[in-house]
C-alpha cells in the first residue's frame, strides 16, 4: 500500500528498540552533546550541522523511508523503566536476492556504556532480521583496538571473519577495521582468531 508507514517496535529484557521520533530531538542532541569525547574515536567526523535540529529532522524522515523502504532498520534505545533514550542501533544495506545479508552499526551514550544494553539491543535486532526479516547473515565492523565492541559482538553470537583495509572514514582518517558476521543457523563454534 503506498504512503503507508511501517512500524518497527522490538522489545528486549529492559527496553524498546523503536524508530527516532521529532519529539526525540532534545534527548539525542543532549546525549550526543554529553558523550562526544567518548564517541569521537569511533565515529565518522560529525557533520558541521550534526547537532541542529534539521539535521535531526532529516535523520527520522531518513529512518521512516528506510524502513518504508527495506533498506535499514534504524532505531533508538529507550530503557523501559524511565523512557530515557541511551543508544541506538542500525541494521543498515539490507540486501535481498542471494545475499540476504544486513550490516550492524550502533552507538551508546557515555553514561549507559558497559551496563549490557548494547548486547541486549544487538541480540533483539539480529533476532528480529533472522525472524521478521528472514535474513541469513548480519554483517559488522569496528577498529581493531575498540575492545568493547570486538567484546559485545563476540557475546553477541558474532564470529570474527577477517580484517578490512581502510574500511571507514573514522575521525577523519581512512581506518581498517575487524569483519564479523552472525549466521541464521551458526554452527562454526567460536573463533580464537583475530
Amino acid at each position: 500500500m503506498l504512503g503507508r508507514k511501517r512500524k518497527v517496535r522490538i522489545e528486549t529484557e529492559r527496553m524498546a528498540l523503536r524508530l527516532p521520533q521529532h519529539g526525540d530531538f532534545r534527548e539525542w542532541a543532549a546525549l550526543r552533546s554529553s558523550s562526544i569525547e567518548f564517541l569521537t574515536p569511533w565515529e565518522p567526523s560529525w557533520a558541521s550541522d550534526h547537532l541542529t535540529r534539521k539535521s535531526f529532522t532529516n535523520r527520522v524522515y531518513w529512518a521512516q523511508r528506510s524502513v518504508n523502504n527495506g533498506n535499514a532498520i534504524p532505531v533508538f534505545l529507550e530503557r523501559r523503566e524511565d523512557k530515557a533514550l541511551l543508544g541506538a542501533i542500525t541494521l543498515d544495506n539490507i540486501r535481498r536476492g542471494p545475499a540476504q545479508a544486513g550490516t550492524l552499526g550502533y552507538w551508546m551514550g557515555q553514561h549507559f556504556a558497559r551496563h549490557g544494553y548494547m548486547q541486549e539491543a544487538i541480540l533483539g535486532l539480529v533476532h528480529y532480521a533472522f525472524t521478521t526479516l528472514d535474513l541469513s547473515r548480519v554483517e559488522a565492523a569496528c577498529l581493531p583496538e575498540n575492545t568493547a565492541s570486538r567484546g559485545v559482538l563476540e557475546k553477541s553470537g558474532f564470529k570474527y571473519e577477517g580484517v578490512a583495509q581502510s574500511y571507514l572514514q573514522i575521525n577523519g582518517r581512512w581506518r581498517n577495521h575487524v569483519l564479523f558476521a552472525n549466521l541464521r543457523g551458526d554452527r562454526r563454534g567460536k573463533t580464537d582468531v583475530g
